[in-house]
């Protein structure tokens, strides 16, 4: 279990500390919901955490077989619903590997991209949210 400690400042803006940690993070409403767009919103949060749930399980699939997936990125797009209510509608997610953790990769690909799109978020998520998953698995 992790407590997550949330204090709403006002203007639209809370500050949420890790328990574990002390870790603190801020979260603004974004320009379009009335806020000042200043960091994360909340749904920004829930698009992060898919990126970086990803990249860190295929990192324990890495470590466990002896090869690094140093430099992977991932971009997580965030699009909202048109109509409301408001939503998140879709995150599209593009992984782009280097070459260089292309090439020690080799035939664990597959497990990787299994992986990714089964992580505790992606889990977590229900079907109303769109999840689109690209691999980019550099090879020049």
């Amino acid at each position: 279990m992790v407590e997550i400690f949330l204090e709403y400042q006002g203007d639209l803006r809370c500050q949420a500390q890790h328990g574990p940690s002390s870790a603190v993070l801020v979260t603004d409403a974004p320009l379009d919901n009335h806020g000042r767009g200043q960091s994360f919103s909340p749904t920004d949060l829930v698009a992060t955490g898919l990126g970086t749930c990803m990249a860190t399980v295929m990192g324990i699939v890495a470590r466990k077989r002896g090869f690094a997936l140093g430099g992977t990125r991932v971009h997580v797009k965030k699009i909202m619903t048109q109509a409301p209510p408001r939503r998140i509608a879709e995150l599209a997610v593009k992984i782009s590997f280097p070459k260089a953790a292309t090439l020690s990769v080799g035939a664990a690909r597959t497990d990787l991209e299994y992986e990714a799109n089964h992580c505790p978020v992606r889990l977590s998520l229900l079907d109303a949210i769109l999840v689109s998953t690209h691999f980019d698995w550099q090879t020049e």
